[in-house]
């Protein structure tokens, strides 16, 4: 390599300066001059947006991936370069491990059809969420690490021109107020030969008399202190533009954060949809697995099978497409309009969930409201004949209080 030992000596003394101007600034032995206070608000603003983007993407990629190797391999492949590798998610995992227990012990069992049901569901949650966290990586986190990749650093390396520049200007003004202090103590000493030394470098030749030698170091140092502000001044403007971007940035990532809720709401809304399916299809044949559901049993029904509170979610969730058809093959379909209730054994019940019904033989049911209920021969243990009002319909006894 080449190395220009004039330039690099240069730098270096430049640097030993800047370092020092600076060191006696942060102690107050060195004037310094302030920016305006709408550019210090531009500065904060800056690095607040800076600071809270990296937080926010550093645990956006924690909730998209809790596994901390996992992140640190992701990492290594964007740095590389390189395409980063299909990953089976948890929910696909678990619904490998089920099926395979299934077919071992036996998919014609209970056990066995339960967890393949149950494997089916997983496998669908783990689609979900990977479509989730690929479509949240594309439109949320890609962006956030462009405006720190790229944006950021490109404002940061205009900062620190504008700090040297900074630096370059109040030098010039300290030997341009040196200058001016030796010129006013040579003119009323007489010719006096000056000591150049803070000035100007020692082989400087002594051809006029002291005060016309520092009345050309005062233009020389006025000369050096308008080149100073112009830079200056011109280092600012570049500043300035890039960090009212800052605002531009802030509509940027607002649009973004839309489209990660709505992905996210996305995501939430088909989990509860695949539970709800899950959670039918598993009440559709509790009966067969635990038989000797007694309608008449006091003690309150099991909740349905959710990984929230019923009541969170049925208030919080949207309801996804029923599923048709629980009544096990083979059952006739009930004419409600001949069903009469019999002489005795209909109860109270009070709704502990909402439910919608999936066809026209279920009756729709809000959380809280009491219903009569009451159980036909022959009819799905997990199921009973509620009404309300002139409204006949089946209802699950999943989603009921029986009362005393």
């Amino acid at each position: 390599m080449d190395f220009n030992m004039k330039k690099l000596a240069s730098d270096a003394g430049i640097f030993f300066t800047r370092a020092v101007q600076f060191t006696e600034e942060k102690f107050g032995q060195a004037e310094k001059t302030e920016l305006d206070a709408h550019f210090e608000n531009l500065l904060s603003r800056a690095d607040s947006t800076k600071n809270w983007t990296e937080k926010i993407l550093r645990q956006t990629e924690v909730l998209l991936q809790p596994n901390p190797s996992a992140r640190v391999e992701e990492f290594l492949y964007e740095k590389l370069d390189r395409k980063v590798p299909s990953r089976v998610t948890n929910g696909e995992l678990l619904a490998q491990y089920m099926a395979e227990a299934a077919s071992e012990l036996g998919p014609t069992t209970p056990y066995g059809k339960t967890l393949t049901k149950v494997a089916e569901a997983e496998k669908r949650l783990g689609a979900a969420e990977r479509d989730f966290i690929h479509t949240a990586s594309i439109n949320f986190l890609t962006p956030l690490r462009n405006f720190l990749e790229g944006d950021w650093k490109t404002i940061s390396k205009e900062r620190r021109l504008l700090q040297n520049r900074r630096l370059d200007l109040d030098a010039c003004k300290a030997r341009l107020k040196k200058a001016k202090a030796a010129e006013a103590k040579a003119t009323c000493e007489g010719d006096t030969v000056p000591d150049f030394q803070e000035t100007r470098p020692r082989n400087y030749i002594l051809s006029a008399s002291a005060s016309a030698l520092w009345n050309d170091e005062v233009d020389k140092a006025e000369q050096e202190l308008r080149v100073a502000q112009t830079e200056f001044d011109r280092q600012a403007e570049v500043t300035r533009l890039l960090l009212e971007g800052i605002s531009s940035t802030h509509v940027n990532h607002l649009r973004c954060l839309h489209e990660f809720v709505e992905s996210q709401t996305t995501y939430y809304a088909q989990c509860y949809r695949h539970m709800l399916d899950l959670q039918k299809q598993l009440g559709s044949s509790q009966g067969a697995i635990f038989p000797g559901t007694f309608v008449g049993t006091t003690e309150p029904a099991s909740p349905p099978l959710s990984s929230t509170s019923p009541t969170t979610a049925a208030a919080t969730m949207p309801v996804g497409p029923s599923v048709a058809g629980l009544a096990p093959p083979g059952e006739a379909a009930l004419c409600l309009e001949e069903v009469a209730p019999p002489a005795s054994g209909t109860r109270k019940a009070r709704v502990l969930y909402d439910y919608e019904a999936a066809d026209s033989s279920e009756l729709a049911l809000l959380a809280d409201e009491l219903i009569t209920v009451y159980s036909l021969p022959g009819m799905d243990p997990d199921w009973l004949i509620g009404e309300r009002g002139n409204k006949k319909g089946k209802v699950p006894v999943t989603y009921l209080e029986l009362l005393s």
